[in-house]
């Protein structure tokens, strides 16, 4: 299989209409081997909901959303080949952890590239525009959670420029797992 270069893709965010693909791609990710360290979601969950949560989603996190935009890589033969949302979180309010949320600020979640079409430069393409979004909306600064036994991702996000902040989170479904904050200041 030939590899495409980044060029070949096109990055955008999803329509609400696209729910159906949105589903599926979600599945497939949470089918990948490295699912239980990047999702807090597990695949039986995913496919137990209902559409009319998935076209929720899709309208929540759509083209014209204000606070939550997913991004998808389409590949020239119309595949989604990856995803990310950005979330915009406010100063003031709390985070999904119970944190205090102290400044505007950007939240990746929901990355996921197909295996056969990592390695090529498009999770940085996906970050681009989620990024860019970000900094669109005013956010100070972007961050997301990793798992520190992510080895890939760890790679990938600190070749982005994405810095660990220090913070660690233990999620509730496994008392042992630990998530590192990593984040990406705005530039000046």
């Amino acid at each position: 299989m030939t590899v495409l270069t980044r060029n070949d893709y096109v990055v955008r965010a999803i329509r609400p209409d696209e729910w159906e693909r949105v589903k599926q791609l979600r599945l497939d990710a949470l089918r990948d081997p490295v699912a239980h360290l990047a999702f807090l979601e597990v695949y039986e969950e995913a496919a137990a909901r209902p559409d009319t949560f998935w076209r929720d989603r899709a309208v929540g996190s759509g083209e014209g959303s204000t606070t939550a935009l997913q991004f998808i890589a389409e590949a020239p033969d119309g595949t989604w080949a990856g995803s990310v949302t950005t979330l915009i979180e406010e100063a003031g309010a709390q985070d999904w952890a119970g944190f205090p949320i102290d400044r505007r600020q950007g939240h990746m979640v929901g990355v996921f590239v197909r295996p056969e079409h990592r390695g090529n430069g498009l999770v940085e393409a996906l970050f681009e525009a989620g990024v860019a979004w970000a900094w669109e909306r005013d956010a100070e600064r972007v961050r997301l959670f990793v798992h520190a036994d992510n080895a890939r991702a760890l790679a990938a996000y600190r070749k982005i420029g994405f810095e660990p902040s220090g913070l660690a989170v233990t999620f509730t479904k496994n008392e042992a797992e630990n998530e590192l904050e990593f984040v990406l200041e705005r530039p000046a």
